[in-house]
């Protein structure tokens, strides 16, 4: 199985539903672990909470920055970034809108919801 055309949706401020310490935690690891395999996705998707990943303070940035210069996609909301204050904050990724994100799955084999 190949992660080559696979997008990856990340929705939360971290990985899976638990105090924020575990969720960076965790979603730290799973970042290591799929830049360290080699095979990455055509691209990850950012919204709601989940862009506050891409942005200034993240614990995560060093990772993003990395799977962004092997040519993964990071595909930020700019909507989410206005509503949470955000806007001009990102550290890695393109902003973009709902269409891009929408674009990027519609490209997808498969979309992957963390």
């Amino acid at each position: 199985m190949t992660m080559q055309n696979s997008v990856i949706v990340i929705t939360n401020d971290g990985m899976g539903q638990a105090d924020i310490p575990l969720q960076h935690t965790l979603i730290g690891k799973y970042l290591e672990l799929l830049l360290a395999g080699g095979d990455l996705p055509a691209a990850l998707c950012f919204y709601t909470n989940g862009v506050k990943l891409v942005v200034e303070g993240s614990p995560v940035l060093a990772q993003l920055t990395a799977l962004e210069q092997k040519g993964t996609r990071l595909v930020v909301c700019s909507t989410c970034l206005n509503y949470f204050g955000l806007t001009g904050a990102t550290k890695v990724g393109i902003v973009g809108g709902m269409g891009d994100i929408l674009t990027a799955q519609a490209q997808a084999d498969k979309v992957i919801t963390l």
